[in-house]
C-alpha cells in the first residue's frame, strides 16, 4: 500500500495486524530510544543521515521485530530438539 508524500516514497504494510503486538514494538522501541546507549548512538547516525523522528520509530522497530523472531525461532527449536530426545 504506498504510503507517500512529496519527496519520501515508500510503501507501508498491512494495518490489519496484532495490535497489542504493534503496541509492545512501540514501546519497546521508545523505551530503548529512551535509555540504550547502543539505540541512541544509532538514532544520532540516522538523524546525521538525514532520517526524520518517523522513518527512524518505523527502522528500530523493524529491527526489535527482526532480533525478536530470530529469539522466538531459535527457542522454539531448541524446544523440539529437546521433545525429540526425549
Amino acid at each position: 500500500m504506498p504510503a507517500s508524500s512529496g519527496k519520501a516514497i515508500r510503501h507501508r504494510i498491512s494495518r490489519g495486524g496484532d495490535r497489542q503486538a504493534s503496541r509492545a514494538l512501540h514501546l519497546i522501541a521508545l523505551t530503548r530510544m529512551a535509555w540504550c546507549p547502543t539505540t541512541r548512538a544509532y538514532i544520532e547516525r540516522r538523524t546525521a543521515d538525514g532520517k526524520s523522528k518517523a522513518e527512524l520509530r518505523r527502522c528500530l522497530k523493524r529491527y526489535i521485530a527482526r532480533e525478536l523472531f530470530k529469539a522466538l525461532i531459535s527457542r522454539n527449536s531448541t524446544s523440539e530438539h529437546l521433545q525429540n530426545a526425549a
